[in-house]
């Protein structure tokens, strides 16, 4: 690859803080629009991203079941983004007034950034709640690191209670609790639960009737996102697999992993995923950049930040009005952040070039939801799809969306091939302690103490 060239200091310096849907999406198409600036040095664009990769989060529950392998549901920026910067490292400070950003990388001092445009697009971060003992058993659901995490930990717990004859200890490996019953936590609990069913075949004294899945959601209906009658259809659908669907519900404590839930109901489990929302980035509130009430950036239907010049936003942690319904906000979810990156990077070189802005506006197209293998619940373009139908468009339509043709051909091995061979249910935790096998072999080469002499007395 040639080398890319030193960028003029007069040239205007973009900074894209966030490598997620906005920022890798916007990064692309200002590598496209502006590829000839870019090649003779006169612009230049930073994305500043704690990760060096992109996830694609509508695929972390088929990689934490084994249907995709992890690596392929991720995307490396600095591939997709050979003529744009990419800094490993967190914004901790911002001004925009001075344009200036104070960056941590992973290791070493702090550094000072200055820019000329701003790309606010830090995404969304899990909302959690202070309830006892979430915060020290809890399991996240946002990161491709968590859905592994989670993967080899569902099936950790078959191999814990297959080698026990405890069965207080067998009931609490074999509990599984979800709490959250939006895409997120519903997709997540159907991919492992039809997982688990699968590889728990191949424990002899275990059987599927031995699990106990319970999703707990806090109000009256699940996948609001597709409507009341899928959504309901769902739940019976999930109660028809066994697994417990408790509406109206809380989780309340989950100290030394003992779930309490307002019910009453009080048991022991070993696995508490949450998934119950997510709130804009906090570190909006580290920067002179206007801020609603729930911690998002304040924007206008062209992107810009309100109040501010050379500055934009879009995604999870942007306030952008729907034009299509008035009074509201676009959702923070994948389908308006794609396409608000497209719609921002035009506005963008727009304002490079002193050409006019255009508008954000996308009616909202509808919902699919995976449900395992060979299940799924859809409702697009006002068409309701339900069983075989619904988990086909789900894959389709996220293919389509996933980016670079790179990914999309990977994905179609991993799904082609699983049409012939059935997925790996081994459990690698040992991956999460690599030196812990090193460090007791190095314990036991280590020579005994001697026995302490005391001197003898004058």
């Amino acid at each position: 690859m040639a080398r890319r060239p030193v960028a003029n200091p007069d040239a205007p310096h973009i900074l894209i803080v966030g490598g997620g849907y906005v920022g890798l999406y916007t990064a692309l198409s200002l590598q496209k629009k502006l590829k000839s600036e870019l090649k003779r040095g006169e612009v230049k664009v930073t994305i500043v991203d704690p990760q060096s990769y992109m996830t694609y989060q509508p695929f972390l529950p088929e990689a934490a079941a084994g249907n995709l392998s992890p690596r392929h549901v991720v995307v490396p920026l600095r591939r997709v983004l050979p003529m744009v910067d990419i800094v490993t490292a967190r914004v901790t400070e911002l001004s925009h007034s001075e344009r200036w950003a104070i960056i941590q990388p992973v290791e070493g001092p702090p550094q000072r950034l200055t820019y000329d445009y701003l790309v606010m697009a830090a995404g969304s971060v899990s909302r959690t709640l202070p309830i006892p003992g979430l915060a020290e058993n809890g399991i996240g659901f946002k990161t491709i690191g968590e859905a592994i995490h989670l993967r080899n930990h569902v099936l950790g717990q078959l191999d814990i209670a297959s080698s026990t004859d405890d069965l207080e200890l067998r009931k609490k490996a074999l509990t599984f609790v979800v709490v959250g019953g939006g895409f997120a936590g519903v997709e997540a609990l159907a991919e492992m639960e039809d997982m688990a069913r699968d590889a728990i075949r191949m424990y002899p004294n275990l059987r599927a009737d031995d699990m106990r899945w319970v999703m707990v959601e806090a109000s009256d209906r699940i996948l609001p996102e597709v409507g009341p009658e899928l959504g309901k259809w769902t739940a019976e659908q999930l109660r028809g697999r066994g697994i417990e669907v408790k509406l109206k519900t809380f989780l309340t404590s989950a100290i030394d992993k003992q779930i309490e839930l307002s019910d009453g109901e009080n048991f022991p489990t070993n696995t508490l995923v949450w998934t119950a929302g997510a709130k804009a980035n906090p570190v909006a509130k580290s920067t002179d950049l206007p801020v609603d009430e729930r911690g998002r950036v304040k924007g206008n239907e062209f992107l810009q930040i309100e109040g501010t010049v050379r500055a934009f936003t879009a995604g999870d942690n942007a306030a952008i009005p729907d034009l299509t319904k008035e009074g509201e906000f676009c959702a923070p979810n994948a389908q308006h952040a794609v396409r608000q990156a497209k719609i921002l990077a035009e506005n963008l070189v727009a304002a490079l070039r002193g050409k006019s802005l255009k508008p954000y506006r996308h009616a909202y197209v509808g919902s699919v939801a995976g449900l395992g293998l060979h299940k799924g619940v859809a409702h697009v373009y006002g068409i309701k799809q339900r069983g075989w139908a619904a988990w086909f468009m789900h894959r389709t339509y996220h293919l389509s969306r996933v980016p670079t043709f790179n990914r999309k051909v990977r994905v179609v091995a991993d799904w082609t091939l699983a049409l012939f061979f059935k997925r790996e249910t081994v459990s690698l935790g040992s991956i999460e302690q690599p030196r812990q096998e090193f460090v007791l072999a190095a314990a036991s080469d280590r020579p005994a103490e001697s026995p302490a002499v005391k001197s003898p007395s004058k």
